[in-house]
């Protein structure tokens, strides 16, 4: 699967590149450059964070979903328990 960005999102991540070169690096790097260094890392890494990612959530909603039980859990057959518990009480 091809980790695609949107324009906005490439342009604000190509100008972060090129800024933490000019601010970390000896070399400035320019646009171009840094478009490619910014394909490298979506297609080399950009897999490994997606499955992070996606591993996380699984690990979330399977946490959700074991909880569920209690939320929405309905006592079955009750209908004469009420009127058991009504004799009783006489």
């Amino acid at each position: 699967m091809t980790i695609e960005l949107t324009r906005e999102d490439r342009t604000q991540a190509i100008a972060s590149i090129e800024r933490y070169f000019r601010e970390n690096m000896e070399e400035k790097i320019g646009n171009v450059a840094a478009g490619g260094l910014l394909g490298f890392f979506l297609e080399e890494i950009g897999p490994a964070i997606y499955n992070k990612a996606v591993a996380d959530v699984q690990e979330k909603l399977q946490a959700r979903i074991s909880e569920l039980d209690f939320e929405v859990h309905e006592d079955e057959f009750t209908y004469w328990r009420k009127f058991d518990k009504a004799r009783k009480g006489r």
